[in-house]
């Protein structure tokens, strides 16, 4: 019976950050059950860095954006809290140093799982950032709790999808 309780318990994070018009970025984050049906979203205003910033940073502006601006900001507004957060930009791995929870990148087929930093959930092939090697060991009792065939790309496009229904709406 626990843990029945801990696979309704299971709460998983989706975000993604979208490039708007005029250089400007927008977050949206879906945080789901185990079975993918959404408990909370919460989107971002676009975040567009001034000259300044783009030269200070450099090269790290869009980790900087992605993940302190706007990654951090939508997880503290969340009700529904995530055990894992799943990303679809590896600039967002940066978001892993920031909070408490296991933040893992969707890689691409040709990614080396021989790789210390990846592993799999689901159909996904998952990479973990590379100072927090630890969150690998949550995917096995995670993938117990999900399911070998559960496809974590999908709700990344849910959430794309509606950050441009947002950036429609508010047009």
């Amino acid at each position: 019976m626990a843990n029945d309780a801990r696979k309704e318990s299971v709460h998983l994070g989706f975000l993604t950050v979208a490039e708007v018009a005029g250089a400007a970025f927008v977050g949206g984050l879906l945080v789901t059950n185990r079975l993918g049906r959404p408990l909370e979203f919460q989107c971002t205003t676009p975040v567009k860095p001034n000259r300044t910033q783009e030269i200070l940073y450099g090269p790290t502006l869009k980790p900087f954006l992605f993940s302190e601006l706007i990654g951090k900001t939508l997880l503290e507004r969340l009700q529904v809290q995530p055990d894992l957060v799943i990303v679809d930009q590896p600039e967002l791995l940066e978001l892993r140093p920031l909070i408490k929870k296991p933040v893992a990148c969707i890689a691409g087929q040709q990614s080396d799982l021989a790789d210390q930093t990846q592993g799999m959930l689901g159909r996904s092939r998952l990479r973990f950032h590379r100072d927090h090697l630890e969150d690998l060991d949550d995917l096995a009792g995670l993938e117990k709790l999900i399911g070998g065939e559960a496809d974590l790309g999908e709700p990344l496009e849910r959430v794309r999808e509606a950050l441009a229904e947002t950036l429609k709406a508010a047009a």
